[in-house]
């Protein structure tokens, strides 16, 4: 059975997901609603994605979602060699640049196993 792709992220609907959740990431509101949150989580990490298409990396945003991306071996089976695994806080943080990689693994806000885990070069998927 071959891959399916994904639909293709609509860039404006991310930027106003992404958009919708800002004033909390500022600490200038209260976390947004779920269904809020939810959108601009899964469509920030499926934009990742699109712009490293691949199966070498899975980057994990529980409760919300994972995507695979970045070139290289592809695994098939149990938990993959590569994993980001981060809150949506924090996702949201690094996906709009508002959050330095480093810093987040320092802060241990993030955790990244595998030798392809270090995503900063493909960081913020969008700008503000």
């Amino acid at each position: 059975m071959g891959d399916v792709p994904a639909k293709a992220v609509d860039p404006a609907e991310m930027r106003a997901a992404v958009q919708a959740v800002l004033p909390w990431l500022r600490g200038e509101a209260d976390q947004p609603e779920r269904p809020v949150l939810a959108a601009a989580v899964r469509l920030s990490l499926r934009t990742l994605e699109q712009i490293a298409p691949g199966r070498s990396v899975e980057v994990r945003v529980p409760p919300f979602a994972a995507v695979q991306c970045v070139e290289g071996p592809r695994h098939t089976r149990g938990t993959p060699p590569n994993v980001v695994e981060t809150d949506p806080r924090t996702w949201l943080e690094l996906a709009t640049g508002g959050l330095a990689w480093a810093d987040a693994l320092d802060g241990a806000r993030v955790t990244a196993s595998g030798t392809r885990a270090d995503i900063s070069p493909l960081l913020p998927v969008v700008k503000f």
